[in-house]
């Protein structure tokens, strides 16, 4: 795990001396890193000779640093990749998924992709390769999804004899409509980079030796950006799929007063004004 603590006022939106503590919780695995630069949390799964493939002590490393992250004035934002050339994730350890002693217990273990999608702060997704099962969950879990030209997505299970459990139907039915979903889902074949972003599955395709960098680049920019705002902004959209048109709108005004309402909004307002940029203290 890295501690970065250079981050540049531009990127932060924060004079250096008013950053705060960068102290990156312990989550007990090598495989999962982290890495903190210019309030942009970089988390990447660390197993690239399994293709990044998620055991339940990374699930549980990923519940630590998701909650962390929901906690931490040092997080604005947060990029989601994997090590390595071939994976972003392959998705749980198969091996692994008879260490259960009942279905039960399967059912209620700590899962990786429930930690992240519960995380407040946006997240950009950096697939850098097979977005395979429950790599493909997490992918979709995230606000931003860009990905290398090399980059390819499936929803396998099928194949095997059961579905996803983590999200797979909801958010790819909402990212690429009901139809191509079902041809995922039903089939279980992958799709290329090309034609992710031609189905809104992704936003960008970036070259591989670029990725990285690209999504941080545009985790700098949201965190530049008043926090507060952004995280209402993430949830605002989240309840946009599951409202009612009339009462999705209806919450949205009640957000925008809310944050409306905040120092940081109060500090846009004066910047604005003086043609200076702002200075935003998450309050």
């Amino acid at each position: 795990m890295t501690d970065s603590t250079t981050a540049s006022a531009a990127a932060a939106g924060l004079p250096s001396a008013d950053l705060p503590s960068t102290g990156l919780p312990s989550i007990g695995t090598d495989e999962i890193l982290l890495e903190l630069d210019a309030q942009v949390l970089t988390i990447t799964f660390n197993r690239p000779q399994k293709l990044n493939s998620v055991t339940q002590e990374m699930s549980d490393a990923l519940v630590v640093a998701s909650e962390w992250a929901n906690e931490s004035d040092a997080v604005r934002a947060v990029v989601l990749t994997g090590a390595g050339e071939r994976a972003f994730c392959a998705g749980s350890d198969i091996r692994q998924l008879d260490t259960y002693a009942t279905p039960w217990d399967f059912r209620n273990r700590g899962d990786y992709c429930d930690a992240l999608r519960l995380l407040r702060k946006p997240v950009i997704a950096a697939v850098n390769g097979y977005a395979f099962g429950g790599g493909l969950e997490t992918a979709l879990t995230c606000d931003i999804r860009l990905a290398s030209t090399t980059a390819s997505f499936a929803a396998p299970e099928i194949k095997l004899g059961w579905i996803g459990g983590g999200g797979m139907s909801t958010f790819l039915g909402h990212s690429i409509g009901a139809s191509n979903a079902a041809l995922m889902l039903m089939t279980g074949d992958p799709i290329d980079a090309s034609r992710a972003l031609a189905w809104g599955l992704v936003s960008e395709l970036v070259e591989p030796g670029s990725l990285v960098a690209r999504a941080q680049e545009l985790a700098r920019t949201i965190a530049s950006r008043p926090p507060i705002a952004a995280e209402t902004a993430k949830a605002n959209l989240r309840a946009a799929y599951n409202l009612p048109q009339d009462a999705a709108i209806a919450y949205e005004r009640d957000l925008q007063t809310v944050t409306f309402a905040t120092e940081d909004a109060a500090e846009g307002r004066a910047a604005f004004a003086e043609k200076r940029q702002g200075l935003f203290h998450r309050r």
